[in-house]
């Protein structure tokens, strides 16, 4: 009879979704600023951009990649089938889930850093951090998508910037939410402010390597309370 509430004391120890969802987010400002900064303009975490960057190119824009966003959105569509699988099999233990995806992302961040900081001028290095932080940020969207925790998709804004709007007072809403979106709108920029302070003054290691210990701190410390 003690075993349950055992079980369930474990999976609530540690930091709440919502907080672990917090940092991921600053996480994915500082990926973006050194993918769009440091790779020819391609996102490896913001999927939305990578589309349109694509359309900018058929038009005949320049100073986009086609292959480096093609393959931005290959490894990222790998990741997120993966991710989709390990949800389907492991989901039901819920921390356990969390915690070993985060640490998969972080030693996929991490192999990154290493590759730009061994071999910052090789021919493959650009196509290596590419790949590996798509695939990456699509393991993590899964993840996220599967979890369902609201208003915290950890890479895209549009749809939490339009919730506050519309739900705040002004709006004709309650402002339930409010703090966990601002939050949000507020973590995102934060993060790149950061990664794209680092790759212009330090290249691209740096903040890669700061992105994947935060991300293996919070798969340390994250639980499965909301």
């Amino acid at each position: 009879m003690t075993t349950e509430p055992q079980a369930d004391d474990r999976g609530a120890r540690g930091l709440r979704l919502v907080t672990v969802l917090l940092g991921l987010t600053v996480v994915s400002g500082m990926i973006d600023a050194v993918s769009f900064l440091g790779l020819n303009h391609v996102f490896t975490a913001n999927m939305t951009g990578n589309v349109l960057v694509l359309a900018f190119a058929a038009a005949g824009a320049v100073y986009f990649s086609v292959p480096h966003t093609v393959t931005s959105l290959a490894c990222f569509l790998a990741g997120a089938v993966i991710g989709g699988r390990v949800a389907v099999r492991y989901g039901g233990a819920r921390r356990t889930w969390v915690r070993v995806t985060l640490a998969v992302e972080a030693v996929l961040v991490g192999g990154a850093a290493a590759v730009a900081l061994a071999a910052p001028d090789a021919d493959g290095t650009l196509y290596a951090v590419i790949a590996l932080t798509a695939f990456a940020m699509g393991l993590r969207n899964t993840t996220v998508v599967k979890l369902g925790v609201p208003d915290l998709t950890t890479t895209v804004l549009t749809r939490t910037l339009a919730s506050l709007a519309a739900d705040s007072r002004a709006g004709g809403g309650t402002g339930r939410r409010t703090p966990r979106r601002a939050a949000a709108v507020l973590a995102m920029p934060a993060g790149a402010v950061l990664g794209a302070w680092l790759v212009i003054h330090h290249g691209l290691g740096p903040p890669l390597l700061i992105a994947a210990g935060v991300t293996g701190l919070l798969a340390l410390v994250a639980s499965e309370r909301e």
